[in-house]
């Protein structure tokens, strides 16, 4: 009796796509992957538990000091501390007309606990983003309350394979408008430009005359179902005379 090769292989070309799979997807990342130049952006910091016997207590985010960000704004996590820390900038930054001297170089949770088998995401208001670069990079370390820490700050090289421990990246779209802090002018230029002489915007209208046109037809359906009931009754006369 012979036995087949092709299931054996299957099955372990299988396991092999799971275990790769399982490693590339459980690292620290950021979430959405991309936001625009020059704009403000809301990211999360997505982290995962890889470990069945110990929970996660503590992320560390390094903000890169190359591409400093002046504002940076943690949102409260019910169960979790959160530290910001902020450094001198040897080149203070104009924002908005305002001279910044400082910028937030890292945030750290602790006190909180992700289970095994669990992942939590930590909200990050940022900006102003740079626009002179196509990415940012965040540096991460994960602390397990067994003592473990797993550093995720290994840089992704152009053109070569992901590393084990990469580190989390934010990449850079061009400016759009919308992404901006204070939005597209033109866009609420042409809103406006689309009001009637009584304020009302173009939904409103179409809205007006939607109505308009439904009564209409309300109003002549009725009139042809009375005329029915006129004709119907003459019939019945008839019959009976």
């Amino acid at each position: 009796m012979k036995t087949s090769r092709v299931p054996v292989a299957a099955a372990l070309a299988a396991g092999t796509v799971l275990a790769l799979s399982g490693t590339a997807f459980a690292h620290v990342s950021v979430q959405p992957g991309e936001a625009a130049k020059g704009g403000y952006a809301t990211i999360n910091f997505k982290v995962p538990n890889e470990r069945d016997n110990a929970a996660t207590n503590q992320l560390e985010v390094n903000f890169p000091a190359d591409k400093p960000l002046t504002s940076v704004m943690p949102q409260d996590i019910p169960g979790w501390t959160v530290t910001v820390e902020k450094t001198k900038l040897d080149k203070p930054l104009t924002v908005h007309g305002k001279q910044i001297n400082e910028a937030v170089t890292k945030v750290t949770w602790t006190g909180g606990k992700i289970e095994p088998g669990k992942f939590q995401q930590f909200p990050v208001s940022v900006g102003k983003l740079p626009e002179d670069a196509d990415q940012m990079v965040f540096k991460a370390i994960q602390t397990y309350d067994n003592g473990e820490v797993v550093r995720w700050i290994e840089e992704t090289k152009e053109g070569a394979a992901e590393p084990q421990t990469p580190a989390p990246v934010l990449k850079l779209t061009a400016a759009t408008g919308a992404g901006h802090h204070g939005g597209d002018k033109n866009a609420d230029a042409k809103s406006t430009d689309k009001k009637d002489e009584h304020g009302k915007d173009g939904h409103d209208t179409a809205a007006a005359k939607s109505t308009d046109n439904t009564a209409r037809a309300l109003g002549v359906a009725g009139i042809v179902i009375g005329l029915g009931g006129v004709a119907f009754g003459v019939a019945s006369r008839r019959r009976t005379s």
